[in-house]
């Protein structure tokens, strides 16, 4: 019963996830690589035939593609995922966070994310 429920949130989250990758594609604010990481992670965990279907795909395959194998992430997508991440974390610190060193938290996450995605190879 346990795993059948984990399967099948597996599932859901990683659809859901392929939907907002997608609609990342068309909506210049949402970033479609992320997406599609998250939901190939969770189709690996719980679909074959998903993953299969996902990582093969004419299109969006490319994107899981580009990370795995050459560690590349479009520049579009790095500004947005930047701009995005600085904007929710910035806004959260200031308006919304009241203790200290939960803001120093959340500055510190950002600032290892945004390393990461400038480590990345970017594809142009």
């Amino acid at each position: 019963m346990k795993n059948a429920f984990k399967k099948y949130a597996l599932i859901s989250a990683g659809l859901a996830s392929t939907a907002l990758g997608v609609a990342g594609i068309f909506i210049p604010l949402l970033p479609t690589t992320p997406f599609l990481l998250l939901a190939a992670a969770c189709f690996l965990r719980s679909s074959d035939s998903l993953y299969e279907k996902l990582t093969t795909h004419k299109i969006l395959g490319e994107y899981i593609r580009n990370y795995s194998e050459k560690r590349a992430v479009a520049l579009r997508t790095k500004i947005t995922a930047i701009a995005l991440l600085w904007l929710s974390i910035g806004y959260s610190v200031i308006y919304i966070v009241n203790v200290i060193y939960i803001k120093v938290i959340l500055l510190v996450i950002a600032a290892c994310v945004t390393a990461h995605l400038v480590s990345l190879n970017t594809l142009r």
